[in-house]
């Protein structure tokens, strides 16, 4: 297990941690190049060029991690993040950010394919593997919160026009990883598929399609809030750029720590009540946050408080809804079905990203709340219809 081998756990959670960082940088890219009057509907397609990538490399990659292994396929990943993310200060063209963010991209369907490979071969019992899904995925959640008040504070600085220089320090985050796995003992799964496109029969089933519903409309609603969040503080709520990443890391705050209570708790109640929950508590939340909105706007403040709250009961709902199927999914399946997910997720986000943006374009920002809102409902309706059918064998 995973427990029995503490050398592994902390190269798994810094690498949650670098993703994060430079997947949910995109508020701060957002921001700061829409000072730059670069439009709305061009920094909306930006985040197609971070999610497309993966959506079509992921069934590849996992061809990829089979032949060359998974301790190797993570190195070459982190190399390559470090490398671009340490040439990216010195670039000041704004194409080099879509090629940045693909290559992003494309590591990171390597990055969780093995991650989720390594925590799935060390796992069997469900609560146990959702324990250890939401340890180390909390540390995803410490990302966005180090790169939002990191970069925060720098830009609000005296050497804010050197705010790319920050990407550096991901750097030396990303080669220490490496220097890590290196030094580590990783078991690696037996059967080695030979398949350029791996074997895709029985993922077509109801149980499948309902998990994959619920994933895309989990990740629809966190990337409303990781890359836009800041963008509306700023618009909408009238703060500075410096006061909206610091917001916002609030949200990334109580985002880990619940998927660290998460982590703690999560073994003394079922998962799927737990989850809806969870979605209930979220709803709540958001029926006030509009109605702050729509009618108490003079007291619009408040949503800068409000907002991360819903961070505690948003971040376990993607590691518990993953978790309970993992654990039913053959071990020498894992690496396509984990594959699978990051194209659901990488689609998500891009089309998140794009109709998002025609709301800020379009200033309804009113319906800001009330979008995500929509978003909720159809994860309560498609969870509720998964829980209910029977995925003791899939």
């Amino acid at each position: 297990m995973i427990s029995k081998q503490p050398n592994i756990t902390l190269p798994l959670k810094l690498t949650f941690l670098i993703f994060s960082m430079v997947l949910n940088c995109m508020g701060i890219v957002i921001i700061q190049l829409s000072a730059q009057k670069i439009g709305y509907d061009k920094l909306g397609f930006l985040e197609s060029f971070k999610d497309l990538p993966i959506a079509v490399f992921s069934l590849f990659a996992v061809n990829f991690i089979s032949r060359l292994g998974t301790k190797k396929s993570l190195i070459v990943a982190l190399l390559l993040v470090g490398i671009c993310s340490l040439f990216l200060p010195f670039v000041e063209v704004f194409w080099f950010f879509k090629l940045w963010f693909a290559i992003i991209g494309t590591c990171f369907a390597i990055g969780k394919i093995c991650v989720y490979g390594i925590i799935r071969n060390n796992m069997t019992e469900e609560r146990t593997l959702a324990k250890t899904m939401n340890s180390v995925e909390a540390s995803f959640m410490i990302g966005i919160f180090v790169v939002n008040t990191g970069f925060g504070w720098l830009i609000s600085s005296q050497f804010g026009e050197f705010w790319k220089f920050g990407f550096m320090s991901i750097s030396l985050i990303s080669f220490f990883t490496v220097y890590l796995f290196l030094k580590s003992k990783i078991v690696e799964p037996e059967v080695k598929s030979k398949r350029i496109i791996p074997d895709l029969s029985g993922f077509g089933k109801t149980p499948f399609i309902l998990f994959f519903a619920v994933s895309f409309f989990i990740i629809f609603i966190e990337q409303s809030f990781n890359s836009w969040l800041p963008a509306f503080y700023k618009d909408h709520l009238k703060v500075d750029s410096f006061f909206a990443l610091q917001a916002s890391s609030f949200l990334a705050l109580f985002s880990y720590s619940g998927r660290a209570i998460t982590s703690r708790i999560i073994q003394r109640f079922s998962l799927s009540k737990y989850f809806m929950f969870c979605l209930l508590m979220i709803i709540l939340v958001l029926v006030l946050i509009s109605t702050i909105q729509f009618f108490f706007t003079e007291n619009a403040r408040i949503l800068l408080f409000l907002f991360p709250v819903i961070g505690l009961f948003l971040s376990p709902l993607y590691p518990v809804i993953n978790s309970k199927m993992i654990a039913k999914i053959d071990k020498d399946k894992i690496n396509t079905f984990t594959s699978l997910i990051v194209i659901v997720s990488s689609v998500s986000s891009s089309l998140n990203s794009i109709s998002i943006s025609i709301l800020f374009k379009n200033q309804a920002l009113n319906y800001y709340s009330l979008y995500i809102l929509g978003a909720v409902i159809m994860v309560t309706v498609l969870s509720y219809s998964y829980f209910k059918l029977s995925i003791n064998k899939i």
